[in-house]
């Protein structure tokens, strides 16, 4: 019997027009499109259906909008009958798989998004900071590089055994990025508005832990894998200071898949725009069931795979 883990989406996924089918053809995710633009004070459907995509891809506004569209693929795996063994999201996608997961209330997932999004988008504006996916080389080759550039540049995404993001101040990450072009490894810059993941976003971790300390966090009803341990967690008694901790630093996400893989998951589905997720399990687990849901071609496939 397979054993489903869902995925949810990172920053950087978002497009304009991303859940349309599933908020017309589902009234849970018509539902928690209607919270969520309660708690933003803006309308979350227009903006994710209408854009324009430079205002959708503004950090105050584009992980609000990520996090509704994967809970609206959520609604739509529900309600077609998909179960679930585990969650995971990478980055904001974490604030999804815990509402999913029942750690918190869906308003409460609203209102920690909302806090998340904003006190990033500041500290963004305070900092000149710049992120690049690094492909070709090895975790250990990206830090060596790294912690022998000068300036403050580090590894904050662990995507796979090939992808590593790095993020710091611009300068030093120019200079990263060309001592990984000597050793003819891709250096893409990414399209963000600052160093997530790294201490350019201390103040945003110092900001938005006074909103995590007003909401209550219970046991999770699943398996929850942490972007920061890198692995399944099982301790939920201060979850405040873990999400502040969230914020600046690395994700985790390659040890996590490791741990998803050994904990028997062989179903991974990933919730919310695009593939990205699913492209990074394609490129680290062999053997396994790779699939998304972000309209309802994609939810018709996974139906046909994932329900058995």
């Amino acid at each position: 019997m397979a054993k489903n883990i869902f995925l949810f989406s990172g920053q950087g996924s978002q497009y304009v027009g991303m859940a349309k089918e599933l908020y017309d053809n589902f009234e849970g995710a018509r539902t928690l499109f209607g919270e969520l633009s309660e708690v933003m004070g803006q309308d979350i459907a227009k903006l994710c259906f209408d854009g324009p995509e430079e205002l959708l891809g503004k950090t105050a506004n584009s992980q609000p909008a990520i996090m509704a569209c994967s809970l609206a693929a959520f609604e739509a795996a529900k309600a077609s009958g998909i179960s679930f063994d585990g969650v995971a999201g990478h980055s904001l996608g974490e604030y999804a798989a815990m509402t999913a997961s029942g750690m918190v209330s869906r308003a409460d997932g609203f209102r920690l998004i909302k806090a998340r999004a904003g006190a990033m988008q500041r500290a963004a504006e305070e900092n000149d900071g710049s992120m690049y996916a690094i492909i070709g080389l090895p975790a250990e080759e990206v830090e060596q590089v790294c912690a022998e550039t000068d300036g403050y540049v580090v590894p904050v995404n662990y995507n796979s055994a090939v992808q590593t993001v790095i993020a710091g101040d611009s300068a030093a990450c120019e200079t990263a990025a060309a001592a990984f072009a000597q050793k003819k490894a891709r250096a893409v810059k990414l399209n963000v508005a600052s160093a997530f993941h790294s201490e350019l976003m201390r103040s945003a971790a110092e900001e938005f832990v006074r909103t995590a300390e007003s909401v209550s966090f219970s046991a999770p009803a699943c398996d929850f894998y942490s972007n920061v341990t890198g692995g399944k967690l099982t301790d939920f008694s201060d979850m405040p200071t873990l999400l502040a901790k969230h914020i600046v630093s690395p994700v985790k996400f390659t040890s996590e898949l490791a741990a998803m893989s050994a904990d028997g998951y062989d179903t991974y589905i990933e919730l919310g725009p695009g593939r990205v997720l699913s492209g990074l399990v394609k490129k680290t687990l062999k053997g396994v069931t790779i699939t998304n849901i972000e309209n309802m071609d994609s939810l018709e496939k996974t139906k046909g795979i994932a329900i058995v």
